[in-house]
């Protein structure tokens, strides 16, 4: 065992520290003075929680260090006593918080010009951070005295850990009265109006981005907060000014006054996709869509979108006329004139409008025809799948939700999406181009999976929805070669993608899935299931989320005796009652062959049961692992006849005389042109003829080796 050799030592921590002119540097040289200090090493913490110390470990994360030095030992210090100060040990905590020359000392590295050592600023983000949480009404009541504490780290804000340290502060902030004090704090030193105007167009664009992705984490966080606290504690000033029509007003005038950079829109559209959130946004946000009377987990403030509203026209004109791009090069061509980001988060701000179903909203974005635009773009921008997820929100959106009598818009929305929009007229000519393209040997176009899902929708809302009756009135006003077409469509060229889709689909799920005994048996569809979907064609799929994939775990059957039995054979157990070797014995190394019997398994997929059950003698023993879906055999030999494979088995013992086929040199044979041994000569190899017993088991004798695949033989793994 380890413990009888007593492997451990002793720190060598404890001697530099019997030193009375051991120096910090030192200490901080040895590997585990980070272990140690959180080990809580009673006279490591003093040394380190002296003045002249502290000092200089504070000294260490707010000053560059010397520009001349190794570039992969220059920060090594600083960061090591960035750990110091923030291992989360009471007494450094105690002495940092608790000094004001210290707080002096960080709140200096602040004071600095822009801009700041991304390293020395996480070192000083993080200390201050931890300080906050741990020591938090001496750093607050610090921080408040110093009236320029906000306005330095706006002035530092393109390092992100400015931006950290400010999140900070609104959610590391105990007890709640405390934590409201800080955010009336905030509120009154402007700090989301201050943000907002980082947003503006002629400013640094590191200093856009992380002012708006402070923006959205203040409203995500302040919401979470919100719905974690009691109802009767006071609201989030900061979330209030944030939701306000006023300040929404005043973005919006920052994003579009002046010459417009495709920076600031796309930052301060980042900020009103998150005011509009409902809920976390994801994947699952179109699952929502689809299913019928989901609850929000907060509805969207009517200030939010009485402030976006006017702007509507401009989020239009950025569609028709974005920010230039040069051409680039794709994957599939030269692209002339990219969408662009802000084209594409312009498509987003339109989904979310839609899914608040605010009246105002819907009339003004069906006056402007942007749905018409969005449209152009999703057949223009083929290959363009974050655009053409966008426009299947916004029909979903339009087509899916149900609305109260007294606000029937959604419904008069869908109007112009088939007579405008012509959205049935565009689906049957983007299918058939399609089609032709991939006659002449073309690509499938890439929006053609979601240009499927947009045809389902309309045939699910077809046959029920909340505007299913005016679908249909509008189905039946279409063309009458059109809607011929769409008949045909829907019963043929859909019927049969949804069936393809579906088929695709589930194999994909059987390839990820775990395979079990009774896999095969339950996996699939049989006929009379396939034959219920010719009076449907959105096939679902809630017969694949059916398939049982349980594993059973206490199954002592015998075929797991015998298992076990086997793996006995070739593991031997530790026994601790054995006299213990003695590994630093000095021995004479053996290098000659060391020959050992041992069992050959042969691994076969239940899949090819039927075929070479049929080839085994009834004498011979099998045994199915159910946990691994396949047949371990004790091999002896595996014969050929043919194209096909049998097996024969039995105990497996001795060399064999027999010869193997030609081009295989068997060891027990003799020849003056015979190869070296463990190789095989395949320009000699002849067609498949039956193997005579023990051949291939003379074989794997020869290599010695495991061996996968023989020859032709892909399904059987032999070990």
């Amino acid at each position: 065992m380890f413990w009888k050799f007593d492997l451990h030592t002793t720190s060598h921590i404890d001697q530099l520290l019997d030193r009375e002119d051991v120096t910090l540097r030192e200490l901080m040289e040895e590997d585990d003075v980070l272990q140690e200090c959180k080990a809580q090493n009673r006279r490591l913490l003093l040394f380190l929680s002296q003045d002249h110390c502290m000092t200089e470990l504070v000294n260490l994360i707010t000053t560059e260090p010397p520009a001349d030095l190794e570039e992969k030992s220059r920060f090594k210090f600083p960061n090591i006593a960035c750990e110091l100060l923030t291992s989360d040990v009471s007494l450094i905590n105690d002495k940092l918080g608790g000094d004001e020359s210290l707080l002096e000392t960080l709140y200096h590295f602040l004071e600095q010009e822009p801009p700041l050592n991304p390293l020395l600023a996480s070192f000083f983000s993080k200390t201050i951070g931890n300080l906050i949480a741990r020591k938090t009404e001496q750093v607050i009541s610090f921080l408040r005295k110093k009236d320029g504490f906000i306005g330095l780290v706006l002035k530092h804000i393109d390092a992100s850990a400015m931006m950290d340290l400010l999140l900070r502060l609104i959610s590391c902030v105990e007890p709640a009265p405390l934590r409201q004090e800080v955010l009336n704090w905030l509120s009154e030193e402007k700090l989301i109006q201050r943000l907002t105007e980082l947003i503006h167009t002629g400013k640094d664009e590191e200093r856009q981005s992380n002012a708006s992705q402070t923006l959205c984490d203040i409203i995500r966080l302040s919401r979470d907060q919100a719905n974690q606290m009691q109802e009767n504690v006071e609201a989030d000033p900061l979330l209030a000014v944030l939701e306000s029509q006023e300040s929404v007003a005043g973005l919006l005038k920052t994003m579009f006054e002046g010459e417009r950079s495709e920076a600031s829109i796309v930052n301060g559209t980042q900020v009103l996709l998150t005011l509009l959130e409902t809920r976390r946004s994801g994947l699952e946000g179109l699952m929502d869509l689809y299913s019928q009377g989901y609850e929000r987990s907060y509805t969207v403030n009517s200030s939010i979108l009485h402030a976006i509203e006017p702007h509507l026209k401009d989020f239009q004109q950025l569609l028709l006329n974005p920010p230039k791009k040069s051409a680039i090069l794709t994957t599939v061509g030269l692209l002339e004139e990219p969408l662009g980001n802000a084209r594409l988060h312009v498509a987003r701000l339109v989904a979310a409008l839609l899914q608040t179903s605010a009246p105002s909203v819907c009339q003004e974005l069906c006056k402007l025809t942007t749905m018409d635009q969005l449209l152009d773009l999703f057949f223009k921008y083929s290959w363009n799948n974050f655009l053409h997820f966008q426009v299947e929100l916004c029909v979903a959106s339009i087509l899916n939700h149900s609305v109260p009598e007294e606000r029937p818009i959604p419904a008069k929305a869908s109007d112009p999406l088939f007579q405008k929009c012509r959205l049935v007229q565009r689906i049957l000519d983007a299918w058939e181009e399609n089609d032709q393209i991939q006659a002449e040997g073309g690509a499938r176009r890439g929006n053609m999976g979601h240009l499927t899902r947009m045809a389902n929708m309309v045939v699910q809302n077809l046959e029920k929805g909340p505007v299913q009756s005016q679908i249909s009135d509008l189905i039946k006003e279409l063309p009458e070669d059109c809607k011929g077409r769409w008949e045909s469509f829907v019963d043929e060229t859909l019927r049969e993608t949804n069936r393809r889709n579906t088929v695709e689909l589930a194999f994909s799920d059987y390839q990820i899935q775990q395979m079990t005994a009774n896999f095969v048996d339950q996996f699939g569809f049989n006929d009379e299931e396939f034959s219920e979907h010719d009076e449907n064609i959105n096939a679902t799929f809630d017969r694949i989320a059916e398939i049982n994939f349980n594993l059973d775990a206490d199954d002592n059957s015998a075929n797991a005796t015998a298992f076990e039995a086997c793996c006995k054979e070739r593991i031997r157990q530790f026994d601790d009652a054995e006299e213990e070797e003695d590994i630093w014995e000095e021995k004479e190394i053996n290098y000659a062959t060391q020959v050992k019997s041992r069992t050959r398994l042969l691994f076969v997929n239940y899949a090819y049961y039927p075929y070479l059950l049929n080839h085994l003698d009834s004498h011979h023993e099998w045994f199915p692992l159910c946990e691994n879906h396949c047949t371990l055999f004790p091999l002896t030999m595996l014969s050929c006849e043919g194209p096909s494979w049998t097996a024969s088995f039995g105990e497996a013992g001795g060399n064999s005389s027999s010869p193997g086929p030609a081009g295989w040199d068997s060891p027990g044979g003799s020849g003056g042109d015979k190869q070296e041994a463990g190789w095989a000569n395949f320009t000699e190899f002849q067609p498949f003829s039956r193997w005579e017993p023990n051949t291939l088991h003379t074989i794997l004798y020869t290599f010695d080796v495991s061996v996968w695949d023989i020859v032709t033989c892909q399904f059987i793994k032999l070990f």
